[in-house]
Protein backbone atom coordinates (compact mmCIF):
# COMPACT_ATOMS: atom_id res chain seq x y z
CA UNK A 1 0.00 0.00 0.00
CA UNK A 2 2.69 1.97 0.64
CA UNK A 3 4.23 2.00 -2.36
CA UNK A 4 1.13 2.44 -4.35
CA UNK A 5 0.80 6.06 -2.35
CA UNK A 6 4.36 6.59 -3.60
CA UNK A 7 3.64 6.44 -6.57
CA UNK A 8 1.16 9.21 -5.85
CA UNK A 9 4.28 11.94 -6.52
CA UNK A 10 4.54 10.71 -10.28
CA UNK A 11 0.77 11.44 -11.10
CA UNK A 12 0.62 15.08 -9.79
CA UNK A 13 1.91 18.16 -10.00
CA UNK A 14 -5.95 47.34 4.73
CA UNK A 15 -9.33 46.58 3.65
CA UNK A 16 -12.84 47.11 5.54
CA UNK A 17 -15.27 44.31 4.56
CA UNK A 18 -18.42 42.64 6.70
CA UNK A 19 -17.60 41.08 9.12
CA UNK A 20 -18.81 37.90 8.48
CA UNK A 21 -17.61 37.92 5.07
CA UNK A 22 -14.25 39.02 6.21
CA UNK A 23 -11.72 35.73 5.54
CA UNK A 24 -10.06 36.78 8.67
CA UNK A 25 -13.48 34.96 10.24
CA UNK A 26 -14.84 32.53 7.05
CA UNK A 27 -11.45 30.84 6.37
CA UNK A 28 -10.85 28.78 8.93
CA UNK A 29 -10.99 25.10 9.17
CA UNK A 30 -13.26 24.35 11.90
CA UNK A 31 -13.65 21.24 13.81
CA UNK A 32 -17.14 20.11 13.30
CA UNK A 33 -16.55 16.32 13.93
CA UNK A 34 -14.67 16.18 16.82
CA UNK A 35 -11.80 14.77 14.31
CA UNK A 36 -8.10 13.71 16.42
CA UNK A 37 -4.67 14.06 15.12
CA UNK A 38 -2.99 11.43 13.51
CA UNK A 39 0.62 10.37 14.14
CA UNK A 40 3.33 8.02 12.72
CA UNK A 41 6.20 6.76 15.07
CA UNK A 42 9.73 6.08 13.36
CA UNK A 43 10.38 2.41 12.28
CA UNK A 44 6.45 1.94 12.51
CA UNK A 45 3.87 3.14 9.17
CA UNK A 46 0.95 1.95 11.40
CA UNK A 47 -1.27 5.31 11.78
CA UNK A 48 -1.77 6.74 15.47
CA UNK A 49 -5.11 7.79 16.58
CA UNK A 50 -4.72 10.92 18.80
CA UNK A 51 -6.15 12.50 21.12
CA UNK A 52 -6.14 16.20 20.31
CA UNK A 53 -8.61 17.99 18.45
CA UNK A 54 -7.36 18.46 15.22
CA UNK A 55 -7.88 22.23 13.29
CA UNK A 56 -9.56 24.64 14.18
CA UNK A 57 -11.82 24.19 17.74
CA UNK A 58 -14.20 27.87 17.65
CA UNK A 59 -14.45 31.20 15.74
CA UNK A 60 -15.59 34.23 17.26
CA UNK A 61 -15.56 37.82 16.11
CA UNK A 62 -15.81 41.53 17.38
CA UNK A 63 -16.12 44.47 15.52
CA UNK A 64 -12.47 44.70 14.60
CA UNK A 65 -11.10 41.30 15.54
CA UNK A 66 -11.05 37.60 15.03
CA UNK A 67 -10.61 34.78 17.76
CA UNK A 68 -9.42 31.22 16.82
CA UNK A 69 -8.97 28.71 19.32
CA UNK A 70 -6.93 25.51 18.60
CA UNK A 71 -4.68 23.08 19.84
CA UNK A 72 -1.97 23.60 16.95
CA UNK A 73 -2.89 19.93 15.41
CA UNK A 74 -3.63 19.40 11.88
CA UNK A 75 -6.15 16.27 10.84
CA UNK A 76 -3.53 15.12 8.23
CA UNK A 77 -1.06 12.69 9.37
CA UNK A 78 2.30 13.46 11.25
CA UNK A 79 5.49 12.53 11.59
CA UNK A 80 8.23 10.63 12.39
CA UNK A 81 10.65 13.42 13.10
CA UNK A 82 14.62 12.28 12.09
CA UNK A 83 17.14 13.86 14.55
CA UNK A 84 14.20 15.56 16.84
CA UNK A 85 14.28 15.28 20.17
CA UNK A 86 10.45 15.08 20.00
CA UNK A 87 8.85 11.75 18.68
CA UNK A 88 5.45 13.05 18.57
CA UNK A 89 3.99 16.58 18.53
CA UNK A 90 2.74 18.46 21.17
CA UNK A 91 -0.66 19.64 21.91
CA UNK A 92 -0.26 23.58 22.31
CA UNK A 93 -3.73 24.77 22.84
CA UNK A 94 -3.88 28.71 21.72
CA UNK A 95 -6.02 31.21 20.81
CA UNK A 96 -5.05 33.70 17.62
CA UNK A 97 -6.11 37.11 18.45
CA UNK A 98 -6.16 38.97 14.49
CA UNK A 99 -6.91 41.99 12.99
CA UNK A 100 -10.31 42.01 10.87
CA UNK A 101 -8.74 45.33 9.42
CA UNK A 102 -5.01 45.01 9.17
CA UNK A 103 -2.66 47.86 8.55
CA UNK A 104 0.66 48.50 6.53
CA UNK A 105 3.46 49.56 8.46
CA UNK A 106 4.31 53.35 7.48
CA UNK A 107 7.30 53.47 9.90
CA UNK A 108 10.26 51.18 10.43
CA UNK A 109 10.06 48.05 8.92
CA UNK A 110 9.42 45.25 11.82
CA UNK A 111 11.73 42.03 11.45
CA UNK A 112 10.04 38.79 11.59
CA UNK A 113 12.46 37.15 14.01
CA UNK A 114 12.45 33.89 15.46
CA UNK A 115 9.85 31.70 15.73
CA UNK A 116 5.71 32.11 15.32
CA UNK A 117 5.36 34.34 12.41
CA UNK A 118 1.78 33.56 11.17
CA UNK A 119 -0.61 30.77 11.74
CA UNK A 120 -2.16 28.50 9.32
CA UNK A 121 -5.90 28.14 8.38
CA UNK A 122 -6.03 24.53 10.30
CA UNK A 123 -3.96 26.28 13.46
CA UNK A 124 -0.83 25.22 12.49
CA UNK A 125 1.66 27.61 13.37
CA UNK A 126 3.76 29.11 10.72
CA UNK A 127 7.79 30.02 11.65
CA UNK A 128 10.13 32.25 10.06
CA UNK A 129 13.48 31.20 7.88
CA UNK A 130 15.47 30.63 10.79
CA UNK A 131 16.52 28.00 13.44
CA UNK A 132 17.75 30.20 16.14
CA UNK A 133 20.97 29.14 14.88
CA UNK A 134 24.09 30.58 13.45
CA UNK A 135 27.57 30.33 12.66
CA UNK A 136 30.28 30.12 15.47
CA UNK A 137 33.69 30.68 14.11
CA UNK A 138 35.42 29.50 17.32
CA UNK A 139 33.91 26.16 17.01
CA UNK A 140 33.41 26.52 13.50
CA UNK A 141 30.00 25.31 13.63
CA UNK A 142 26.06 26.33 14.12
CA UNK A 143 24.97 27.21 17.40
CA UNK A 144 22.15 28.60 19.23
CA UNK A 145 24.60 31.19 21.38
CA UNK A 146 26.55 32.67 18.42
CA UNK A 147 26.67 35.98 17.44
CA UNK A 148 23.31 35.98 14.72
CA UNK A 149 25.71 37.11 11.95
CA UNK A 150 25.26 34.18 9.75
CA UNK A 151 21.55 33.03 10.53
CA UNK A 152 21.40 29.21 9.47
CA UNK A 153 18.31 28.47 6.94
CA UNK A 154 15.81 26.15 8.82
CA UNK A 155 14.22 24.82 5.33
CA UNK A 156 17.90 23.54 3.97
CA UNK A 157 19.52 22.52 7.28
CA UNK A 158 16.98 20.69 8.86
CA UNK A 159 15.23 19.28 6.12
CA UNK A 160 16.19 15.54 7.46
CA UNK A 161 13.73 16.41 10.57
CA UNK A 162 10.85 17.34 8.46
CA UNK A 163 7.73 14.90 7.87
CA UNK A 164 6.02 14.48 4.40
CA UNK A 165 3.67 17.59 4.81
CA UNK A 166 7.50 19.84 5.25
CA UNK A 167 7.10 20.45 9.18
CA UNK A 168 8.29 19.16 12.44
CA UNK A 169 7.81 20.30 16.45
CA UNK A 170 9.82 22.96 17.83
CA UNK A 171 11.73 22.12 21.40
CA UNK A 172 8.12 22.53 22.89
CA UNK A 173 6.75 19.89 20.68
CA UNK A 174 4.18 22.69 19.03
CA UNK A 175 4.18 21.46 15.22
CA UNK A 176 4.91 24.06 12.54
CA UNK A 177 6.10 24.75 9.03
CA UNK A 178 8.60 26.92 7.94
CA UNK A 179 7.57 26.87 4.15
CA UNK A 180 4.97 25.93 1.95
CA UNK A 181 2.46 23.40 3.17
CA UNK A 182 2.28 20.87 0.84
CA UNK A 183 4.09 17.06 0.92
CA UNK A 184 7.29 16.18 -0.61
CA UNK A 185 6.19 13.64 -3.06
CA UNK A 186 3.93 16.17 -4.46
CA UNK A 187 6.56 18.11 -5.45
CA UNK A 188 8.41 17.57 -9.16
CA UNK A 189 11.51 17.09 -8.06
CA UNK A 190 11.19 15.45 -4.60
CA UNK A 191 14.19 16.58 -2.08
CA UNK A 192 12.83 14.53 0.80
CA UNK A 193 11.97 10.28 0.45
CA UNK A 194 10.24 10.42 4.29
CA UNK A 195 6.90 10.01 2.03
CA UNK A 196 7.87 6.95 0.96
CA UNK A 197 7.66 5.00 4.19
CA UNK A 198 5.35 7.34 6.22
CA UNK A 199 2.94 8.57 3.22
CA UNK A 200 0.72 11.79 4.59
CA UNK A 201 -0.05 15.05 2.42
CA UNK A 202 -0.51 18.61 3.74
CA UNK A 203 -2.36 21.58 3.94
CA UNK A 204 -3.24 21.85 0.29
CA UNK A 205 -2.30 20.67 -3.31
CA UNK A 206 -0.33 22.82 -5.76
CA UNK A 207 -2.36 23.45 -8.98
CA UNK A 208 -0.76 25.47 -11.59
CA UNK A 209 -3.81 26.01 -13.12
CA UNK A 210 -6.05 27.40 -10.54
CA UNK A 211 -5.12 30.59 -7.94
CA UNK A 212 -4.15 28.67 -5.44
CA UNK A 213 -5.89 29.03 -1.84
CA UNK A 214 -5.86 31.49 1.25
CA UNK A 215 -3.60 29.12 3.67
CA UNK A 216 -2.87 31.42 6.42
CA UNK A 217 -2.48 34.67 8.18
CA UNK A 218 0.91 36.68 9.20
CA UNK A 219 1.37 38.68 12.26
CA UNK A 220 0.01 41.11 10.81
CA UNK A 221 -3.03 39.83 10.03
CA UNK A 222 -2.16 40.17 6.00
CA UNK A 223 -3.36 37.03 4.51
CA UNK A 224 -0.70 33.63 2.94
CA UNK A 225 -1.88 32.14 0.27
CA UNK A 226 -0.50 29.09 -1.68
CA UNK A 227 2.45 29.40 -4.63
CA UNK A 228 0.19 30.58 -7.39
CA UNK A 229 -1.88 33.76 -8.17
CA UNK A 230 -3.28 35.75 -10.96
CA UNK A 231 -0.95 37.15 -13.16
CA UNK A 232 -1.64 40.41 -13.22
CA UNK A 233 -2.04 42.36 -9.52
CA UNK A 234 -5.34 43.18 -10.62
CA UNK A 235 -6.96 39.89 -10.86
CA UNK A 236 -5.95 39.51 -15.01
CA UNK A 237 -3.29 37.96 -17.30
CA UNK A 238 -3.91 33.95 -16.36
CA UNK A 239 -2.34 31.80 -13.48
CA UNK A 240 1.71 32.35 -12.99
CA UNK A 241 3.81 31.26 -10.25
CA UNK A 242 4.25 33.77 -7.84
CA UNK A 243 8.66 34.27 -7.36
CA UNK A 244 10.38 35.29 -4.67
CA UNK A 245 12.88 38.07 -5.42
CA UNK A 246 15.25 36.99 -3.03
CA UNK A 247 18.82 34.95 -5.47
CA UNK A 248 21.62 33.62 -3.99
CA UNK A 249 24.39 36.13 -3.93
CA UNK A 250 27.40 35.06 -6.13
CA UNK A 251 30.14 34.48 -3.76
CA UNK A 252 32.63 31.97 -2.88
CA UNK A 253 33.38 33.67 0.61
CA UNK A 254 31.41 35.36 3.48
CA UNK A 255 32.66 38.09 4.69
CA UNK A 256 29.94 40.79 4.09
CA UNK A 257 26.44 41.71 3.76
CA UNK A 258 25.00 41.83 -0.01
CA UNK A 259 24.88 45.81 0.86
CA UNK A 260 28.60 45.70 1.94
CA UNK A 261 28.31 45.84 5.65
CA UNK A 262 32.01 44.38 7.16
CA UNK A 263 30.99 41.60 9.80
CA UNK A 264 32.79 38.53 11.16
CA UNK A 265 33.49 36.22 8.58
CA UNK A 266 31.35 32.92 8.13
CA UNK A 267 32.65 29.79 6.74
CA UNK A 268 33.42 29.78 3.18
CA UNK A 269 31.11 27.95 0.61
CA UNK A 270 31.51 24.25 0.74
CA UNK A 271 29.94 21.20 0.94
CA UNK A 272 29.50 21.41 4.63
CA UNK A 273 28.02 25.02 4.08
CA UNK A 274 26.86 25.31 0.85
CA UNK A 275 24.97 28.24 -0.33
CA UNK A 276 21.97 28.61 0.65
CA UNK A 277 22.73 27.61 3.94
CA UNK A 278 22.42 31.18 5.76
CA UNK A 279 19.87 34.15 5.36
CA UNK A 280 22.61 36.24 4.59
CA UNK A 281 23.53 34.05 1.03
CA UNK A 282 20.43 35.74 -0.49
CA UNK A 283 20.14 39.33 -2.00
CA UNK A 284 17.03 41.20 -2.69
CA UNK A 285 16.88 42.11 -6.13
CA UNK A 286 13.37 43.92 -7.38
CA UNK A 287 11.65 42.97 -10.58
CA UNK A 288 9.50 46.22 -11.33
CA UNK A 289 8.73 44.97 -14.91
CA UNK A 290 7.33 41.51 -13.68
CA UNK A 291 4.17 41.73 -11.38
CA UNK A 292 4.34 37.84 -10.47
CA UNK A 293 7.88 38.68 -8.64
CA UNK A 294 7.11 39.64 -4.75
CA UNK A 295 9.14 42.40 -3.19
CA UNK A 296 11.26 42.34 0.06
CA UNK A 297 8.62 41.32 2.22
CA UNK A 298 7.53 38.40 0.05
CA UNK A 299 3.98 39.99 -0.89
CA UNK A 300 2.11 41.96 -3.03
CA UNK A 301 -0.79 44.09 -3.61
CA UNK A 302 -3.52 42.57 -5.43
CA UNK A 303 -7.24 41.29 -6.07
CA UNK A 304 -7.59 37.34 -4.81
CA UNK A 305 -10.87 35.47 -4.95
CA UNK A 306 -11.09 36.55 -1.29
CA UNK A 307 -10.57 40.25 -2.08
CA UNK A 308 -11.98 41.14 -4.98
CA UNK A 309 -11.21 44.64 -3.95
CA UNK A 310 -7.59 43.93 -3.04
CA UNK A 311 -5.21 43.49 -0.21
CA UNK A 312 -1.63 43.09 0.20
CA UNK A 313 -1.32 39.28 0.16
CA UNK A 314 2.05 37.17 0.95
CA UNK A 315 2.86 34.14 -1.25
CA UNK A 316 4.38 30.56 -0.05
CA UNK A 317 7.32 30.51 -2.97
CA UNK A 318 8.11 27.53 -4.36
CA UNK A 319 10.57 27.19 -7.41
CA UNK A 320 9.90 25.46 -11.04
CA UNK A 321 9.55 22.22 -9.54
CA UNK A 322 7.95 23.36 -6.64
CA UNK A 323 10.65 23.00 -3.89
CA UNK A 324 10.15 25.43 -1.26
CA UNK A 325 12.64 29.01 -2.34
CA UNK A 326 13.34 31.58 0.61
CA UNK A 327 11.85 33.51 2.10
CA UNK A 328 9.05 30.92 2.01
CA UNK A 329 6.12 32.70 3.27
CA UNK A 330 6.82 35.89 4.87
CA UNK A 331 9.93 37.86 4.12
CA UNK A 332 12.54 38.75 6.64
CA UNK A 333 10.25 42.01 7.76
CA UNK A 334 6.68 42.41 7.83
CA UNK A 335 4.77 44.60 5.73
CA UNK A 336 2.10 45.94 8.19
CA UNK A 337 1.95 46.33 11.60
CA UNK A 338 2.34 43.58 13.83
CA UNK A 339 -0.62 42.78 15.95
CA UNK A 340 -1.66 39.32 15.76
CA UNK A 341 -1.22 38.13 19.74
CA UNK A 342 -2.14 34.85 21.13
CA UNK A 343 -4.62 35.84 24.61
CA UNK A 344 -5.18 33.42 27.34
CA UNK A 345 -9.09 34.62 27.36
CA UNK A 346 -11.54 36.88 25.05
CA UNK A 347 -12.26 39.64 27.62
CA UNK A 348 -15.31 41.32 24.63
CA UNK A 349 -18.22 40.63 23.55
CA UNK A 350 -18.20 38.35 20.13
CA UNK A 351 -20.25 36.63 18.06
CA UNK A 352 -19.29 33.04 17.42
CA UNK A 353 -18.96 32.00 13.32
CA UNK A 354 -20.07 28.63 12.43
CA UNK A 355 -18.69 27.16 9.73
CA UNK A 356 -20.44 26.99 6.77
CA UNK A 357 -20.05 23.51 4.99
CA UNK A 358 -19.73 23.94 0.88
CA UNK A 359 -18.67 21.58 -1.42
CA UNK A 360 -15.47 23.69 -1.92
CA UNK A 361 -14.06 27.04 -2.49
CA UNK A 362 -11.78 28.67 -4.20
CA UNK A 363 -12.76 26.79 -7.29
CA UNK A 364 -11.96 23.98 -5.73
CA UNK A 365 -11.13 20.84 -7.97
CA UNK A 366 -10.87 17.24 -7.56
CA UNK A 367 -7.81 14.86 -9.90
CA UNK A 368 -8.16 11.62 -10.01
CA UNK A 369 -5.50 9.38 -10.87
CA UNK A 370 -4.55 7.11 -12.68
CA UNK A 371 -7.05 6.53 -15.16
CA UNK A 372 -7.82 4.01 -16.69
CA UNK A 373 -6.38 2.45 -12.87
CA UNK A 374 -4.47 -0.64 -12.12
CA UNK A 375 -3.77 -1.19 -8.53
CA UNK A 376 -4.84 1.88 -7.24
CA UNK A 377 -7.13 5.43 -7.99
CA UNK A 378 -5.80 8.39 -5.82
CA UNK A 379 -8.15 11.17 -5.32
CA UNK A 380 -6.64 14.22 -4.81
CA UNK A 381 -8.32 17.72 -3.71
CA UNK A 382 -6.35 20.83 -3.71
CA UNK A 383 -8.10 21.65 0.09
CA UNK A 384 -10.55 20.11 1.15
CA UNK A 385 -12.85 22.12 3.34
CA UNK A 386 -15.30 19.57 4.75
CA UNK A 387 -15.16 15.93 5.20
CA UNK A 388 -15.53 14.63 1.27
CA UNK A 389 -17.13 11.12 1.53
CA UNK A 390 -15.85 9.00 -0.90
CA UNK A 391 -17.18 5.48 -2.64
CA UNK A 392 -16.34 3.53 -5.76
CA UNK A 393 -19.03 2.42 -7.61
CA UNK A 394 -20.00 -0.60 -10.37
CA UNK A 395 -22.12 -0.31 -13.33
CA UNK A 396 -24.83 -1.82 -11.35
CA UNK A 397 -24.53 1.03 -8.53
CA UNK A 398 -23.25 -1.53 -6.03
CA UNK A 399 -20.77 0.48 -3.83
CA UNK A 400 -17.87 -1.63 -3.83
CA UNK A 401 -14.88 0.59 -1.49
CA UNK A 402 -15.68 3.53 0.65
CA UNK A 403 -12.75 6.25 1.79
CA UNK A 404 -12.50 9.72 2.70
CA UNK A 405 -10.68 12.86 2.52
CA UNK A 406 -10.55 14.29 5.68
CA UNK A 407 -11.45 17.53 6.14
CA UNK A 408 -7.96 19.80 6.72
CA UNK A 409 -6.22 17.18 4.10
CA UNK A 410 -5.86 16.42 0.17
CA UNK A 411 -5.72 12.61 -0.32
CA UNK A 412 -7.50 9.34 -0.36
CA UNK A 413 -6.86 6.23 -1.76
CA UNK A 414 -8.72 3.38 -3.17
CA UNK A 415 -6.81 -0.21 -3.72
CA UNK A 416 -8.31 -1.93 -6.37
CA UNK A 417 -6.18 -4.65 -6.79
CA UNK A 418 -8.74 -7.15 -5.92
CA UNK A 419 -11.47 -5.30 -8.36
CA UNK A 420 -12.45 -6.52 -11.58
CA UNK A 421 -11.46 -5.07 -14.36
CA UNK A 422 -14.27 -2.88 -15.73
CA UNK A 423 -16.21 0.78 -15.98
CA UNK A 424 -17.09 1.98 -12.53
CA UNK A 425 -18.14 5.48 -11.14
CA UNK A 426 -16.09 7.85 -8.19
CA UNK A 427 -18.53 9.32 -6.52
CA UNK A 428 -17.19 12.29 -3.88
CA UNK A 429 -20.03 14.47 -1.60
CA UNK A 430 -20.31 16.17 1.69
CA UNK A 431 -23.20 17.09 3.34
CA UNK A 432 -24.18 19.61 0.52
CA UNK A 433 -23.09 18.72 -2.69
CA UNK A 434 -21.87 15.25 -4.64
CA UNK A 435 -19.74 15.10 -7.75
CA UNK A 436 -19.60 11.62 -9.73
CA UNK A 437 -16.71 10.79 -11.92
CA UNK A 438 -16.53 8.20 -14.09
CA UNK A 439 -13.19 5.76 -14.21
CA UNK A 440 -11.87 2.85 -15.79
CA UNK A 441 -10.06 -0.38 -13.94
CA UNK A 442 -8.13 -1.96 -16.88
CA UNK A 443 -5.96 -5.05 -15.63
Amino acid sequence: MYKILFSISLLFFGLKIHSQTNPAITAWIQNTNNTTGRHYLSGNSTIINDVALANIQNVQYSANWSYVTTQGVPSFITGPFTANPNTVITAIPSIYKIPLNPLPNTGALTATGAGNIGVFINGVGLFSYGDGFSYTPASNSDTPTANGVWRRDAVKAEIIGFDCAKAHPAAQGNYHHHQNPSAFNLDLLQLSTICNLYPSDGLYTINPTIHSPLIGFAYDGFPIYGAFGYTSTNGTGGISRMKSSYQLRNITTRTTYADGTDVVDGPPISSTFPLGWYREDYEYIAHPSDPSYLDEHNGRFCITPEYPSGIYCYFSTVDSNYNSTYPYCVGPTYYGVKNVVKVTAVTESTTPYLDAITFGKNDFSITIAPNPAQDFIAIQSQMAYSDYKIELIDELGKVIANSVIVKGSTLSVIDVQTVYSGTYFVKISNENATKIYKVIIDK
